[in-house]
């Protein structure tokens, strides 16, 4: 798994915000098994104050101690999951987004080992779950949200795993790396036909 996401993001340009914001770190955590890989989510605890509730990758804010934020990503994930910073292969990051918050989130695919126990930190995380990539490529959205950002309307998809919901950036992250990666053509700036 690795190499395939190693050789289909070498060519890839993430679009980068010139904004002035605070910055985040995010893991998109993809296990490494070349049958049937996996996609790991968080969902966050309804004890937050932001994102309370809500599916999630592992990731926050960058402290200013961190060197880098794919540090940031790594450090918060093990605080999260318990997933140790050793047990993750950084490949790429992805595309920057803009948080709700007014937070600049860069995201860092990253692959891991699919038998390395996660452990939710019930401070800040209800549960993890794991998606095949597979259920992404057939998308089957439940609906598609239409989301206003620097006076751009965004259709963003939103899926339903189980009782899980991704929507929202998280769902912009996800589409953009199944854009780059496998080349899915989810087309946010336009509205999927038939509504």
């Amino acid at each position: 798994m690795r190499d395939l996401l190693a050789e289909r993001l070498a060519g890839y340009a993430p679009r980068q915000l010139a904004l002035d914001y605070p910055e985040a770190g995010i893991l998109v955590p993809i296990t490494d098994d070349h049958r049937n890989p996996e996609m790991i989510f968080t969902l966050r605890s309804e004890n937050l104050s932001t994102h309370r509730g809500q599916v999630a990758y592992p990731g926050g804010k960058r402290d200013p101690e961190d060197p880098s934020l794919a540090a940031t990503a790594l450090r918060e994930t093990h605080e999260e999951i318990g997933l140790p910073p050793d047990q993750v292969q950084i490949i790429a990051p992805l595309s920057q987004v803009m948080s709700r918050y007014g937070i600049l989130v860069t995201p860092y695919v990253g692959v891991i080992p699919g038998d390395h126990p996660l452990e939710p930190n019930p401070h800040e995380i209800e549960s993890v779950f794991r998606v095949p990539l597979s259920f992404f490529l057939e998308d089957r959205r439940e609906r598609t949200d239409a989301l206003n950002f620097l006076n751009h309307t965004f259709y963003v998809p939103c899926y339903r795993w189980e009782r899980y919901e991704i929507w929202g950036l998280s769902a912009v992250v996800l589409v953009d790396f199944l854009n780059a990666v496998y080349d899915a053509g989810i087309d946010l700036l336009e509205p999927p036909e038939g509504g």
